[in-house]
């Protein structure tokens, strides 16, 4: 089965984080997408992030009609920074024989993947999936993976 993952803080989560599921979710033929809030993101300051329950109410909101979205509480439940080398790496271990992760990306994420916490470890736990976005020219329609 083919999951996705979609990692952030979500705050607050908008039709673009909805529509890039939505995209991947199709084009890469996913069981599900898995939204991820995070916890304590180590790039940005606590100070200026909601408080998670705000941010998980307004998730819980967004996909309520949706029955292959889900929230996972991995990272705010976690003490310390959130990774999301160590988040796909304890999905990884929670799931079935054959399962597949596809991590899914904005495009300007993915251009400073190298400046993340252990980014070769991640790219060997999961397929990574760039979402390109309006700025990007000539990656308007297209997943990468």
């Amino acid at each position: 089965m083919n999951i996705g993952v979609l990692g952030g803080t979500f705050d607050p989560i908008h039709l673009g984080h909805l529509a890039v599921a939505e995209e991947a979710c199709h084009h890469l033929k996913m069981a599900k997408v898995i939204f991820i809030p995070a916890g304590h993101p180590y790039f940005k300051p606590s100070s200026s992030i909601s408080p998670s329950k705000h941010r998980i109410n307004m998730l819980n909101l967004a996909i309520v009609d949706k029955p292959y979205f889900e929230i996972s509480l991995i990272e705010v439940k976690r003490r310390g920074p959130s990774y999301a080398v160590d988040t796909i790496s304890q999905m990884k271990r929670q799931l079935a024989a054959g399962d597949e992760i596809f991590f899914i990306l904005g495009w300007d994420s993915l251009l400073t993947l190298h400046l993340w916490h252990a980014p070769e470890r991640l790219i060997s736990l999961c397929h990574l999936v760039g979402a390109p976005d309006r700025a990007t020219p000539g990656l308007t329609s297209t997943f990468w993976k």
